[in-house]
């Protein structure tokens, strides 16, 4: 996914509470009430910036708990997937209620543009300021990581990586993955944390250990856990959750080495075709 994202160090642990755990503002609607007018609506549709394997499991308990709505997932690259937004904008035929991007700039664009929605969910005064925007245009939706990953089949815990100079060990010659760093500016800017703390001369070591490339985070964790790559430096939180679901992948954050996180964005449409709807989802 291209675009720019929050660059912040921040202590991960603070922060999933900073984001998560706070209690409702008066002023909120609770979700029984905002379901009650969600019901006539039936769906809530979103346009998601990655793969749409990693929102199936959330959307099929939304439709769990509130089973008038179905939910409605299209995938793909954020820069492709705004562009179709924007043509349905000035066409004013909205086919989408709300998006979750990594391109957090969309979101300051359509805010500016007046098209997005201000809401204010329940949590939402607990959300750390730098991760919502204070009108309630859109807000942070999730924090990623760029940590490690490796094959717990192939690699024991003594020999897993704790630096990126680890990667360049024999045992990982042939057998490292990453995303193409053109493709997905995460990637390239766990590339330029490396090479700004190691030097050039890093990039040339591992690229004679003949790396492989992907499209998209997904495939380097599938790849690490399937036994074809032994191990990355640029694998997301999907390592944990491929991990729960049993396969040979652990995923850890370095000590040594700076850990990048960058942020999904989520925003409602003002013209949104289910907006009650969509504000449950978002809740």
């Amino acid at each position: 996914m291209t675009g720019r994202r929050h660059e912040t160090w921040l202590g991960l642990g603070a922060l999933a509470c900073t984001v998560s755990c706070g209690m409702a503002p008066a002023a909120a609607e609770s979700m029984d009430e905002l379901y009650a007018k969600a019901k006539p609506e039936k769906a809530v549709v979103f346009y998601s910036g990655g793969p749409v394997a990693p929102y199936e499991a959330f959307a099929r308990e939304f439709e769990q708990r509130f089973p008038d709505l179905k939910v409605s997932i299209t995938g793909g690259f954020s820069n492709v997937l705004n562009e179709k937004i924007n043509t349905q904008l000035q066409a004013r035929k909205l086919e989408v209620d709300m998006a979750f991007f990594q391109t957090l700039q969309d979101f300051v664009a359509w805010k500016k543009q007046g098209v997005l929605l201000s809401f204010k969910p329940e949590g939402f005064e607990q959300i750390a300021p730098v991760f919502r925007d204070p009108d309630g245009a859109f807000t942070t939706a999730k924090v990623n990581p760029i940590g490690y990953a490796y094959n717990s089949n192939a690699v024991t815990a003594a020999q897993a990586p704790r630096s990126a100079l680890d990667f360049l060990k024999a045992q990982f010659v042939g057998k490292l993955i990453t995303c193409y760093p053109a493709d997905d500016d995460a990637t390239l800017y766990q590339f330029y944390t490396i090479v700004q703390k190691y030097g050039w001369s890093f990039m040339d070591k591992y690229m004679a250990a003949k790396p492989a490339f992907v499209q998209g985070h997904l495939g380097v964790a599938r790849g690490v856990a399937a036994g074809s790559s032994l191990a990355t430096f640029d694998s997301t939180a999907t390592a944990a959750e491929l991990k729960r679901s049993g396969q040979p992948i652990e995923f850890l954050l370095s000590a040594e080495d700076p850990t990048p996180i960058f942020t999904l964005t989520a925003g409602i449409f003002k013209d949104a075709p289910h907006p009650s709807a969509a504000k449950l989802f978002l809740t």
